[in-house]
């Protein structure tokens, strides 16, 4: 369906779509809770397979114990475990949370990079991470956060032509949209995915985008779509 549609038709489209999230959403933001780059970091890596809600109930005990990069590089694993545990895949993520924070405090002097191809070399760490941590730690528009909920929306919106190769995803929308609203598109799509476009029952009838939405009103056809 979308293959259909001309790239100045869909911009025009889309250009729409974002001017109803800047009235809906004028708040919006990232939901994850931090007062540093450093947080922000490990909250996000924590938010995988997990809701950012849950994520939030997790954090103050351990950046309270662990405030910064060289203290938590100083925790041991079972430590990190013992505090993380209700977030999920708890092994993995400790790892990741101790790994990411030595390379920070040997290699960066103890701070978050604000170049893509550093955060890129952190554990726990790939462009989703790290276009959330650069647009709101840095405020910059490198790239688009794909998360689920920026998966699920982009497509029913007929933004893009799958609906889990993340990178393809990214790239689809950054040709789409202007720049200026890269790093805002996420933290809209998480606002409306939670507010009217969910998973299972979303509320198309209540959506103020469903005039301009092409799978409105289809919820189940999705999987017939190519």
């Amino acid at each position: 369906m979308s293959g259909k549609e001309k790239l100045s038709d869909k911009k025009e489209r889309a250009a729409r779509v974002v001017a109803v999230f800047r009235r809906l959403y004028p708040k919006a933001w990232c939901s994850l809770h931090y007062q540093t780059p450093f947080q922000l970091l490990i909250s996000t890596i924590l938010s995988a397979q997990c809701t950012d809600a849950r994520v939030n109930l997790v954090t103050p005990k351990l950046f309270e114990k662990y405030p910064d990069a060289k203290a938590m590089a100083a925790a041991s694993i079972p430590e990190l475990e013992s505090l993380i545990r209700s977030t999920g895949f708890y092994h993995s993520k400790a790892k990741a949370l101790s790994e990411t924070s030595k390379m920070l405090a040997e290699r960066f002097n103890g701070s978050v990079p604000a170049d893509m191809a550093s955060l890129l070399t952190l554990r726990g760490v790939a462009r989703k991470t790290a276009n959330i941590v650069l647009f709101h730690a840095y405020g910059q528009n490198e790239g688009i956060a794909v998360d689920t909920h920026c998966m699920r929306l982009s497509w029913r919106l007929g933004f893009t032509s799958s609906r889990e190769q993340q990178n393809k995803i990214e790239k689809e929308l950054m040709a789409l949209l202007p720049r200026e609203d890269w790093g805002m598109y996420t933290n809209w799509m998480v606002h409306h995915g939670r507010a009217y476009c969910t998973a299972l029952k979303p509320d198309c009838a209540g959506c103020p985008l469903n005039k301009l939405c092409p799978s409105a009103f289809k919820t189940g056809k999705e999987k017939k779509r190519k």
